[in-house]
């Protein structure tokens, strides 16, 4: 790959002389070394050194682009100087309107890690371990900060903190790896629990359903809309929460891969090319309307290890989601070029699919480095490729790219005409918009649009619309739900459930048997997760509704959770209500729910996301937080050793051996001359023990991390070995007394 840069020194002085607003010219890069999809192409944006690492973005009301730059990410494979404050968010414009930014400005600097940002409520949210705040932008600077929440991202490594910060069409802000969700609601701020999702990156289509995934499956989601499982604490849900959407998990590189997980069997074949995904994250689900009709809703997701972004085409069955890679033996895009790293993509105001591409050498972080990547990091001088960065874009050839409307600029009614856009972020934006100005003006044509019999998603933005700005109304829904499709009737269902009181119970009643009645299984279940509010205000009326939705689907597992999810504190009740009438006792499936959801109560045993902090930190992870901060002083962050001061532990013996010796060296110290590699260290002192130190499951996690990082092949260690070895001595052990011991515990 070739690119031009402009020379530095006019940027230097700029920089220098306090100037905010540098200007660039123009990068150029070649993309000889990457292919993309027939019929599309790959446009450069921004690079170096406009951007370095880029790990999101997001677009404001005029259409420029927002970058979060983890600039410290691993700045070599020991991630000595990560904690260094050099992140930052930077604005890029275009200002000759070519499609490349040439003109950027850093909005935040100064930030440690920096990992999400969402434009919502007029501002930027943004989230800088541990914190999620919100700043007032003016006139391009930060305005007043508001921390809306002090534990965000608390604890855990860059690969294990929550991030992605989405807006959905319910108004509420969900995240990857996080048990929480956000809204802003009269000037404050509301913080409720959710779902768990994946690891990094975080999507939705058109319904309101959420994507995300993990580092080896490349596609995870929700069968049903967010938080419609959760109703009762005691239940945790399996059936339509978290669910692997991808069975098939297989990449095509076209190029021999380094991952981090390249010496295990079946991960890379026998030409070391990358079997499946090892490093997926940045899912994104296609909204737009720049593409094919056919690539709708369809979801990417990138392979930064394996340098590609994957397709999939997206199947709605029923209740379920499915998706199936769009082609056997190529991706979407992939490239030769180990330096491509694309970690996230974004829906654009133009249609046009973005690219979040790190573009460097070390993508492991370094709790989980293996002997195997930094041995070949270090070969190919991966190590070596920092300081860039690149945001691309992905457009179809035979389409130009639109005009962007100006959101600034727009009135209250045009807003509500663009929730009809063939656009995804469109529409998107412009329900923010509405709700955010607050201008009641235009509630009768939103409720119009609300009632729209040929534009199914822009009625349920029109819906969501008016629930923002506390302008529904019972008759509205029931009107929405005559004139609507299955979808429409599922989200009117769920805002149904603010009227649950004894003045519409009749109605409602009525309206869920005329429901009922269609026998459309996507409806009933959303009648089933939703008629629990409204029987806590007339049992006597719902009750017996859930129970024929459980009867009318006993036996299937989703059904019967919707039910004990919408009961919500009434099992006991309807247990023994119905348990025993229903299908002639022998719904078995909703028997054993309510059995250990009431169990689960009496113990308090609640679903682990209602949990106040998650256990965000791993065993790795804290192994290395321990070895970082005690061992490393004189072992070396790089396990090398410290001349004169202590030995080395890659290739030691006594790290790759028993663990039975290693947790005694730990637990007790060792007292010099010891050999290493057929080498003598006679060292002035020995090695102190941290029985007094460290808790059998921190020695446990320093172990498991001391394995992960310096041995080929790790061994299993428990804490109970460790608790075994605890009390066997006192004193420091000699290298004889070493050599002495069996070499079990292998």
């Amino acid at each position: 790959m070739t690119i031009k840069y402009p020379a530095l020194l006019g940027l230097s002085i700029c920089l220098m002389a306090g100037c905010r607003n540098p200007s660039f010219e123009e990068p150029r890069v070649s993309f000889d070394s990457y292919t993309v999809e027939d019929g599309f192409e790959l446009q450069l944006v921004a690079a170096e050194p406009m951007i370095e690492a880029p790990v999101t973005l997001d677009f404001d009301d005029r259409g420029r682009i927002w970058v979060v730059e983890m600039r410290a990410y691993m700045p070599n494979l020991e991630g000595v100087g990560e904690d260094a404050p050099t992140g930052r968010i930077t604005i890029l414009e275009d200002l000759d309107k070519d499609g490349v930014a040439d003109h950027s400005r850093v909005f935040i600097d100064s930030l440690v890690l920096p990992r999400a940002i969402a434009h919502v409520y007029g501002g930027l949210l943004y989230a800088e371990p541990p914190n999620l705040w919100f700043v007032e932008i003016d006139n391009d600077k930060p305005g007043k900060r508001t921390l809306v929440d002090s534990l965000y991202s608390d604890g855990g490594n860059v690969e294990m903190q929550p991030n992605g910060l989405v807006m959905n069409i319910d108004n509420w802000i969900y995240s990857a790896k996080s048990n929480y969700r956000y809204q802003r609601k009269n000037g404050q701020w509301i913080k409720e629990h959710t779902s768990v999702r994946g690891q990094w990156g975080i999507s939705q289509d058109n319904f309101g359903r959420l994507y995300y995934n993990n580092n080896t499956v490349q596609l995870i989601g929700d069968y049903a809309l967010p938080n419609m499982f959760l109703r009762n604490p005691y239940l945790t849900p399996k059936a339509a929460v978290d669910k692997v959407l991808t069975p098939d998990q297989r990449v095509y590189p076209l190029h021999p891969t380094s991952v981090n997980r390249g010496g295990e069997k079946g991960i890379l074949s026998k030409d070391s090319i990358l079997l499946e995904f090892t490093a997926a994250c940045g899912p994104l689900v296609y909204r737009g309307d720049q593409f094919p009709a056919d690539y709708l809703q369809n979801a990417f997701t990138c392979e930064p290890e394996g340098n590609l972004v994957k397709r999939n085409v997206l199947s709605f069955d029923g209740v379920e989601v499915s998706a199936r890679q769009a082609w056997e033996n190529k991706e979407f895009i992939a490239s030769t070029d180990e330096s491509f790293r694309p970690v996230n993509l974004s829906n654009g105001p133009d249609g046009a699919l973005y690219v979040a591409d790190m573009h460097r050498g070390i993508m492991q972080h370094k709790a989980y480095i293996t002997p195997y990547y930094a041995h070949h990091t270090a070969a190919k001088k991966l190590d070596t490729i920092l300081g860039m960065g690149r945001i691309l874009r992905v457009k179809y050839k035979g389409k130009p790219l639109p005009d962007i409307p100006a959101f600034e600029k727009t009135s209250a009614s045009e807003l509500v005409a663009l929730l009809e856009h063939q656009n995804g972020w469109i529409r998107d934006r412009a329900q923010q918009l509405l709700i955010f100005r607050g201008d009641r003006s235009v509630i009768p044509s939103l409720e119009k649009l609300a009632l729209n019999k040929e534009d199914e998603i822009a009625a349920l933005h029109a819906l969501h619309t008016l629930n923002g700005l506390d302008a529904l109304s019972f008759d509205l829904l029931k009107q929405s739900i005559a004139s609507g499709g299955s979808g429409r009737i599922a989200h009117a269902l769920v805002l149904l459930e603010g009227y649950n009181t004894g003045k519409y119970a009749d109605g409602m009643a009525a309206l869920s048997a005329g429901l009922m009645a269609k026998g459309d299984a996507f409806i009933d279940l959303y009648l089933a997760l939703s008629l629990g509010p409204w029987a806590s205000a007339a049992p006597d009326t719902f009750l017996p509704l859930l129970a024929k939705l459980s009867q009318t689907y006993s036996g299937d597992l989703i059904y019967q959770e919707a039910v004990v999810s919408s009961l919500g504190g009434a099992e006991e009740k309807f247990r023994d209500r119905f348990q025993l009438a229903a299908n002639g006792g022998a719904n078995d499936v909703l028997d054993k729910l309510l059995a250990q959801t009431i169990a689960n109560k009496k113990e308090e045993k609640k679903n682990s996301i209602f949990a106040e902090v998650l256990p965000l930190d791993d065993t790795r992870t804290n192994g290395m937080i321990l070895f970082r901060s005690t061992c490393a002083t004189c072992h070396g962050v790089d396990g090398n050793g410290i001349e004169n001061m202590a030995p080395p532990l890659k290739g030691s013996h006594y790290v790759s051996g028993s663990v039975d010796k290693l947790g005694m060296i730990i637990l007790h110290g060792l007292q010099g001359p010891i050999h290493i590699n057929g080498q003598l260290y006679d060292l002035k002192g020995s090695m102190p023990g941290f029985a007094n130190n460290f808790t059998d499951e921190q020695i446990t996690d320093i172990i498991r991390y001391l394995h992960n990082a310096f041995v080929t092949e790790p061994k299993r260690v428990t804490k109970k070995q460790i608790q075994q070895l605890r009390n066997k001595r006192t004193t420091p052990l000699t290298e004889k007394e070493l050599m002495a011991m069996s070499e079990n515990a292998e």
